[in-house]
């Protein structure tokens, strides 16, 4: 199990350290594209965290992947280095993700998913995001999600609250309410 401890240190160094240079946003990016490809690739993910590996190995291909990505934040590059020389490559996942956590309550965002019968045009799902702020105050990041089993409307969670529009929901609220007659 990781210690989410030792992450949360590391994401907060880094969130000062990029907030400071103004790319907080670009960097929660890139390192979500990191983690992401690391826990995507099964070879690079065994290159970089199996003892096996010397440092030195896992150094060259961090080295690599940085060179290859063109423009990766010099911030995070140096932060990858770091996990590396710590031997602390297998805490990324939760550095990521706390790292986006604790940017998106700096910068006043809160994500969540919009869920549809059919995909959503970005159009619809920006008036939904808008929707959402004057209900909870806040920007709000919408990942959006299709489930025909919703048959019609969106349902849209945000946090731990769901706003729930869809057709299903309103159907059974009849029900309910036919049967208490």
């Amino acid at each position: 199990m990781v210690n989410v401890s030792i992450a949360r240190r590391y994401a907060r160094a880094l969130l000062d350290v990029a907030t400071e240079a103004g790319r907080a946003d670009a960097v929660s990016e890139q390192l979500s594209t990191f983690a992401s490809m690391l826990a995507d690739n099964r070879d690079l993910s065994n290159v970089l965290l199996n003892p096996a590996f010397t440092s030195a190995q896992r150094t060259g291909v961090v080295e690599g992947l940085i060179q290859a990505s063109g423009a990766m934040d010099p911030v995070l590059a140096n932060t990858l280095r770091l996990l590396v020389d710590r031997n602390r490559l297998a805490y990324l996942p939760d550095i990521a993700r706390l790292y986006r956590d604790m940017a998106d309550a700096q910068a006043g965002r809160v994500r969540g998913h919009v869920t549809s019968a059919v995909p959503l045009t970005l159009d619809a799902v920006q008036k939904i995001s808008e929707s959402l702020r004057a209900l909870t105050q806040r920007n709000v990041v919408l990942e959006p999600r299709v489930d025909p089993s919703v048959l019609g409307g969106v349902a849209a969670q945000v946090g731990s609250t769901l706003y729930d529009g869809t057709l299903r929901t309103q159907l059974e609220q009849m029900r309910r309410e036919l049967k208490q007659h």
